[in-house]
Protein backbone atom coordinates (compact mmCIF):
# COMPACT_ATOMS: atom_id res chain seq x y z
CA UNK A 1 0.00 0.00 0.00
CA UNK A 2 1.46 3.77 -0.80
CA UNK A 3 -0.91 5.19 2.24
CA UNK A 4 1.47 6.72 4.92
CA UNK A 5 1.41 5.42 8.14
CA UNK A 6 -1.84 6.34 10.27
CA UNK A 7 -3.23 7.70 6.97
CA UNK A 8 -7.27 6.64 6.83
CA UNK A 9 -8.48 6.01 3.59
CA UNK A 10 -12.05 5.03 2.44
CA UNK A 11 -12.87 1.94 0.37
CA UNK A 12 -16.24 0.62 -1.36
CA UNK A 13 -14.58 -2.92 -0.95
CA UNK A 14 -11.77 -5.07 -0.11
CA UNK A 15 -9.30 -7.16 -2.15
CA UNK A 16 -8.95 -9.30 0.73
CA UNK A 17 -11.12 -9.73 3.94
CA UNK A 18 -10.02 -6.54 6.12
CA UNK A 19 -7.58 -4.84 3.65
CA UNK A 20 -8.30 -2.35 1.08
CA UNK A 21 -5.62 -3.52 -1.72
CA UNK A 22 -3.73 -6.52 -1.63
CA UNK A 23 -0.60 -6.97 0.28
CA UNK A 24 2.93 -6.43 -1.42
CA UNK A 25 5.07 -8.96 -1.90
CA UNK A 26 7.14 -10.72 0.78
CA UNK A 27 4.21 -9.26 3.13
CA UNK A 28 2.35 -12.00 4.97
CA UNK A 29 -0.92 -12.17 7.62
CA UNK A 30 -0.23 -13.51 10.66
CA UNK A 31 -3.88 -13.20 12.98
CA UNK A 32 -7.05 -11.86 12.07
CA UNK A 33 -9.51 -11.03 14.52
CA UNK A 34 -12.50 -8.67 15.12
CA UNK A 35 -13.84 -7.77 18.69
CA UNK A 36 -16.48 -9.80 20.54
CA UNK A 37 -19.53 -7.80 20.52
CA UNK A 38 -21.13 -9.03 23.51
CA UNK A 39 -17.70 -8.06 25.27
CA UNK A 40 -17.99 -4.44 23.55
CA UNK A 41 -21.27 -3.82 25.25
CA UNK A 42 -19.57 -4.68 28.79
CA UNK A 43 -16.44 -3.23 29.28
CA UNK A 44 -16.53 -0.51 26.21
CA UNK A 45 -20.32 0.80 26.04
CA UNK A 46 -21.17 -0.48 30.18
CA UNK A 47 -24.21 -1.86 29.34
CA UNK A 48 -24.67 -3.75 32.39
CA UNK A 49 -24.17 -0.57 34.27
CA UNK A 50 -26.63 1.15 32.18
CA UNK A 51 -29.33 -1.49 32.92
CA UNK A 52 -28.88 -0.92 36.35
CA UNK A 53 -29.35 3.13 35.67
CA UNK A 54 -32.52 2.12 33.81
CA UNK A 55 -33.84 -0.59 36.36
CA UNK A 56 -33.09 2.00 39.09
CA UNK A 57 -35.16 5.06 37.33
CA UNK A 58 -38.13 2.51 36.77
CA UNK A 59 -38.28 1.45 40.29
CA UNK A 60 -38.24 5.60 41.36
CA UNK A 61 -41.22 5.97 38.81
CA UNK A 62 -42.82 3.19 40.66
CA UNK A 63 -43.03 4.59 43.60
CA UNK A 64 -43.80 7.83 42.67
CA UNK A 65 -46.86 6.66 40.69
CA UNK A 66 -48.12 4.36 43.70
CA UNK A 67 -47.50 7.30 46.36
CA UNK A 68 -49.98 9.02 44.18
CA UNK A 69 -53.71 10.17 43.42
CA UNK A 70 -55.12 7.23 41.97
CA UNK A 71 -51.84 4.40 42.44
CA UNK A 72 -50.46 2.43 39.99
CA UNK A 73 -54.63 1.45 38.55
CA UNK A 74 -54.37 5.14 37.10
CA UNK A 75 -50.84 5.60 36.40
CA UNK A 76 -49.57 2.52 35.20
CA UNK A 77 -49.18 3.97 31.54
CA UNK A 78 -46.71 6.19 33.06
CA UNK A 79 -44.89 3.25 34.14
CA UNK A 80 -45.09 0.77 31.15
CA UNK A 81 -43.67 4.08 29.22
CA UNK A 82 -40.64 4.31 31.85
CA UNK A 83 -40.28 0.58 31.06
CA UNK A 84 -40.53 0.84 27.21
CA UNK A 85 -37.85 3.91 26.84
CA UNK A 86 -35.64 1.79 28.71
CA UNK A 87 -35.82 -1.08 26.43
CA UNK A 88 -35.62 1.01 23.72
CA UNK A 89 -32.41 2.76 24.89
CA UNK A 90 -30.42 -0.70 26.03
CA UNK A 91 -31.16 -2.16 23.04
CA UNK A 92 -29.76 0.75 20.91
CA UNK A 93 -26.48 0.94 23.14
CA UNK A 94 -26.47 -3.25 22.38
CA UNK A 95 -27.15 -2.01 18.43
CA UNK A 96 -23.82 0.11 18.44
CA UNK A 97 -21.95 -2.17 20.76
CA UNK A 98 -22.81 -4.98 17.81
CA UNK A 99 -22.22 -2.95 14.87
CA UNK A 100 -18.97 -1.70 15.79
CA UNK A 101 -17.37 -4.94 16.39
CA UNK A 102 -19.00 -6.39 13.58
CA UNK A 103 -18.11 -4.31 11.21
CA UNK A 104 -14.49 -3.93 12.44
CA UNK A 105 -11.14 -6.55 11.06
CA UNK A 106 -7.90 -6.22 12.74
CA UNK A 107 -5.01 -7.81 10.92
CA UNK A 108 -1.85 -8.78 11.78
CA UNK A 109 0.74 -8.89 9.16
CA UNK A 110 4.89 -9.23 9.67
CA UNK A 111 4.80 -5.83 8.79
CA UNK A 112 2.35 -3.63 10.98
CA UNK A 113 -1.21 -4.09 12.01
CA UNK A 114 -4.24 -3.29 10.11
CA UNK A 115 -7.09 -1.83 11.57
CA UNK A 116 -10.38 -1.37 9.53
CA UNK A 117 -12.66 0.17 11.49
CA UNK A 118 -16.58 2.34 11.35
CA UNK A 119 -19.98 2.00 11.04
CA UNK A 120 -21.09 4.23 8.98
CA UNK A 121 -17.78 5.33 7.08
CA UNK A 122 -15.16 2.47 7.00
CA UNK A 123 -11.69 3.31 7.04
CA UNK A 124 -8.41 2.07 7.91
CA UNK A 125 -5.72 2.64 9.75
CA UNK A 126 -1.93 1.51 8.89
CA UNK A 127 0.29 1.38 11.95
CA UNK A 128 3.90 -0.24 10.78
CA UNK A 129 5.85 -1.88 13.75
CA UNK A 130 8.49 0.70 13.63
CA UNK A 131 6.74 3.12 14.41
CA UNK A 132 5.09 1.83 17.52
CA UNK A 133 7.12 2.55 20.65
CA UNK A 134 4.53 0.01 23.17
CA UNK A 135 2.38 -2.14 23.21
CA UNK A 136 0.09 -3.27 26.35
CA UNK A 137 -2.38 -5.99 27.61
CA UNK A 138 -5.46 -5.35 29.53
CA UNK A 139 -7.06 -8.84 30.12
CA UNK A 140 -10.98 -9.83 31.19
CA UNK A 141 -11.92 -12.43 33.25
CA UNK A 142 -14.34 -13.62 30.06
CA UNK A 143 -11.07 -14.23 28.22
CA UNK A 144 -10.96 -10.77 26.03
CA UNK A 145 -8.39 -7.93 26.11
CA UNK A 146 -7.64 -4.79 25.13
CA UNK A 147 -3.84 -4.28 23.14
CA UNK A 148 -3.39 -0.35 23.08
CA UNK A 149 -0.23 0.79 21.31
CA UNK A 150 1.59 3.89 22.06
CA UNK A 151 2.79 5.91 18.66
CA UNK A 152 6.46 6.33 18.57
CA UNK A 153 6.54 9.64 16.29
CA UNK A 154 4.98 13.07 15.96
CA UNK A 155 2.24 11.61 13.90
CA UNK A 156 -1.09 10.68 15.69
CA UNK A 157 -4.48 10.33 14.56
CA UNK A 158 -7.11 12.19 15.75
CA UNK A 159 -8.82 10.38 18.68
CA UNK A 160 -12.56 10.73 18.01
CA UNK A 161 -11.61 8.97 14.30
CA UNK A 162 -10.48 5.92 16.48
CA UNK A 163 -13.41 6.01 18.81
CA UNK A 164 -14.19 3.26 20.25
CA UNK A 165 -10.50 1.23 19.17
CA UNK A 166 -8.83 4.22 21.10
CA UNK A 167 -6.90 3.87 24.84
CA UNK A 168 -9.84 5.78 26.80
CA UNK A 169 -9.07 9.70 28.14
CA UNK A 170 -5.67 9.79 25.78
CA UNK A 171 -6.97 12.92 23.65
CA UNK A 172 -3.07 14.60 23.75
CA UNK A 173 -1.85 11.20 22.63
CA UNK A 174 -4.24 9.38 21.05
CA UNK A 175 -3.18 5.64 21.38
CA UNK A 176 -4.71 3.19 18.86
CA UNK A 177 -6.44 0.21 20.40
CA UNK A 178 -7.65 -3.35 19.46
CA UNK A 179 -10.51 -3.80 21.54
CA UNK A 180 -12.13 -6.75 23.25
CA UNK A 181 -10.48 -9.18 21.08
CA UNK A 182 -10.72 -12.96 22.14
CA UNK A 183 -7.92 -14.84 23.34
CA UNK A 184 -5.88 -11.52 23.49
CA UNK A 185 -2.93 -13.26 25.50
CA UNK A 186 -1.96 -14.97 22.20
CA UNK A 187 -2.37 -12.31 20.21
CA UNK A 188 -0.46 -9.88 22.16
CA UNK A 189 2.62 -12.42 22.22
CA UNK A 190 2.13 -12.58 18.86
CA UNK A 191 2.16 -9.11 18.38
CA UNK A 192 5.59 -8.72 19.84
CA UNK A 193 7.57 -11.00 18.43
CA UNK A 194 6.06 -9.80 14.75
CA UNK A 195 7.68 -5.96 16.58
CA UNK A 196 10.75 -7.47 17.32
CA UNK A 197 11.10 -9.31 13.97
CA UNK A 198 10.12 -6.63 12.17
CA UNK A 199 12.51 -3.88 14.15
CA UNK A 200 15.08 -5.89 15.10
CA UNK A 201 14.93 -5.08 18.47
CA UNK A 202 14.08 -6.23 21.98
CA UNK A 203 13.26 -4.19 24.62
CA UNK A 204 14.28 -0.10 24.42
CA UNK A 205 13.44 2.58 26.65
CA UNK A 206 10.92 5.28 24.76
CA UNK A 207 13.09 8.08 24.87
CA UNK A 208 15.81 6.32 22.96
CA UNK A 209 13.68 4.36 20.62
CA UNK A 210 14.72 6.84 17.29
CA UNK A 211 18.17 5.80 18.08
CA UNK A 212 17.51 2.19 18.26
CA UNK A 213 15.75 1.77 15.24
CA UNK A 214 17.83 3.97 13.10
CA UNK A 215 20.33 1.71 14.72
CA UNK A 216 18.63 -1.70 13.43
CA UNK A 217 17.95 -0.39 10.16
CA UNK A 218 21.79 0.73 9.23
CA UNK A 219 23.26 -2.45 10.85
Amino acid sequence: MNQKPYESAEHEFEAALGLPEPLPAGETILWQGAPSWTAMAKHVFRLQWLAVYFAVIVVLQVFSVAGSEGGLSEGWSSVALAVFLALIGLLLIGLLAYWSATTTMYTLTNRRIVMRVGIVLTVTFNLPYKTLRSADLKLYADGTGDIPMQIATEDKIAFFHLWPHVRPWRLAKPEPMMRCIPEAQQVAELLTEAWKASTGLSKIEPQDIAVEQARAQTA
